[in-house]
């Protein structure tokens, strides 16, 4: 088996794998894995933008305490003060690195940020570019690592699991040091040694039947964590998207918070406002708040979906502040000027994940986690907009720091051992990986959505634990594929959830159940430890 020796490994291609990259290249050598081509990550469907004080109308104040009030009593103070009040040098750093945000210009013709406004914040603070702000990062990013000698970036690569020294059978403490990796191409199987490991694979969107999440967010880095003996933190907290296209071939297209935080309306079919009877924010309220109004909407008339109103605005600035979205829906027969946007939530974004500080450090040493992927206390219960970009950017400057000042130690004294193919055989029942797959996401849509209810928690767990049974067997006795893997990883990752669900007694942020529909008296975290040993 061949062994591709490096000094850090980063798994994942979006803003928090190339930041990372980025910033460790001065340190030694990277190998950046993407699980298919390099820009389909979850950062170039962002939409929105990246949430930074940037006016002297504004304030860090400000920002922590919308924050902290999005989050439902479950943020870490410390760790939101950390990760704003860091924002403005980042975002500086990432003009540096090529990112153009918009910028607008007064009456006397100076220029400044063209500055949005989202759910749940009180202040124009969002940086966009229009309404692929992602795409623009993502590309400017990668640009950026393409030009780095010391930057190796593999496309098409799926880590199936990553090596311990527990694992290895190694008399020491724990650590990680590598990970397995199938060529998706070539079907090759390999092992990368790393003296430090940086998980940057975002979100899990696909864990459900529907999601604004694309393909390749199959929650691959949780699972990978968890097996590896990372703790799981708060994985209850699943935030819907209020606000995704409903439309029989849109997919999920996600239609940005930013048309909302310039004026649209959440309306039923005859054009009547409803989000003012659920929060007197109205149709700015937090996503939690505003995907529960829709879904009771819905559930209460029997629409099948809600719809946005911003026919006030002039097609000219809708064109230009919202291109994507504009002519995405106009593709669907949808004028955004002239017509009623037809709408429904969709699993958007992970808040929990594995447990991490703000410096990316996990339990495992030498195993570090940026971005979605990672639980640093500050979403709490509920994602604030907008804050996810900045999260990724600071974690991932913050974790570089952090490895600098470990320095190389560990991995190259480890033998790794070729991968054991045992009995396993080509599959000639790929039916049953589809199957499953869908089994899986039905199930979590049905149970384990917007609002949920002790019994459908349990008939989850049930359907859950009996499906990964039947996916290790079949993992055992076929050779790994691509979608075996993602099956494997979505089917651990729904077990996850589903036991957070149930140790979490009280509704809190985007934790709606009907049995406990009040705050506890105390907020703690829900932690899952109970897994390790790497591959």
């Amino acid at each position: 088996m061949r062994i591709v020796d490096t000094d850090y490994l980063i798994v994942g291609s979006g803003i928090a794998g190339l930041m990372s990259a980025l910033h460790l290249a001065p340190l030694g050598r990277v190998l950046v894995l993407a699980k298919k081509e390099s820009g389909e990550t979850n950062t170039s469907y962002a939409q929105g933008g990246i949430a930074c004080v940037m006016t002297d109308e504004d304030s860090f104040e400000k920002h922590i305490a919308d924050t902290l009030d999005a989050g439902a009593g479950l943020c870490d103070p410390d760790v939101v003060r950390s990760i704003v009040t860091a924002g403005p040098e980042r975002v500086a750093e990432l003009r540096e690195f090529g990112v153009q945000f918009a910028l607008r210009a007064n009456d006397a013709g100076v220029e400044s940020y063209d500055l949005g406004k989202e759910g749940g914040h009180s202040k124009r603070r969002i940086l966009h570019a229009g309404d692929m702000t992602g795409l623009a990062i993502q590309d400017a990013l990668k640009s950026r690592v393409s030009s780095s000698a010391a930057i190796t970036l593999w496309e098409n690569q799926v880590v199936i699991d990553l090596i311990t020294t527990s694992w290895l059978g190694v008399d020491s403490e724990n650590r990680c040091v590598g990970a397995y990796v199938l060529n998706r191409e070539t079907a090759e199987i390999f092992a990368v040694r790393a003296s430090y490991t940086v998980l940057a694979t975002g979100g899990g969107g696909k864990v459900y039947l529907y999601t604004s999440n694309p393909d390749v967010a199959t929650a691959d880095g949780v699972a990978l964590g968890w097996r590896a003996g990372v703790p799981i933190k708060d994985m209850e907290f699943i935030q819907f998207h209020p606000t995704c296209l409903y439309h029989p071939d849109a997919k999920s297209f996600l239609i940005s918070e930013a048309v909302r935080g310039e004026g649209a309306r959440l309306v039923n079919a005859q054009g009547e406002s409803f989000a003012e009877k659920y929060d007197p924010r109205g149709a700015l309220a937090p996503r939690d708040i505003a995907a529960r109004a829709i879904d009771s909407e819905m559930k209460a008339t029997g629409a099948p979906c809600a719809y946005l109103d911003i026919r006030d605005k002039p097609e000219a600035f809708l064109r230009k502040r919202f291109p994507k979205n504009f002519q995405t829906c106009e593709r669907f027969g949808i004028n955004m000027a002239r017509d009623l946007i037809p709408v429904v939530p969709a699993a958007h974004y992970f808040c929990g994940g594995l447990e991490a500080g703000v410096d990316g450090r996990t339990a495992v040493p030498g195993l570090f986690a940026c971005g979605e992927v990672a639980c640093t206390g500050l979403h709490g219960a509920n994602r604030l907009a907008s804050n996810s970009l900045l999260e990724a950017v600071v974690s991932a400057h913050a974790a570089s720091r952090a490895i600098a000042g470990a320095g190389l130690v560990g991995a190259p004294k480890h033998r790794i051992p070729d991968w054991e193919l045992g009995a396993a055989v080509p599959s000639d029942e790929a039916i049953v990986v589809e199957h499953n797959w869908n089994e899986v996401r039905t199930c979590m849509w049905d149970y384990v959505g917007i609002v949920r209810t002790n019994k459908r928690l349990e008939r989850a767990r049930t359907r859950i634990q009996n499906l990964r049974r039947e996916i290790r067997e079949y993992y055992l006795s076929y050779l790994v594929t691509p979608d075996m893997l993602e099956l494997r990883n979505i089917a651990d990752v729904a077990d996850l959830i589903v036991r957070s669900a149930q140790a979490r007694r009280e509704s809190r942020g985007l934790h709606y159940t009907l049995d406990y529909p009040e705050l506890a008296a105390e907020a703690r975290d829900t932690v899952i430890s109970d897994a390790a040993g790497g591959a």
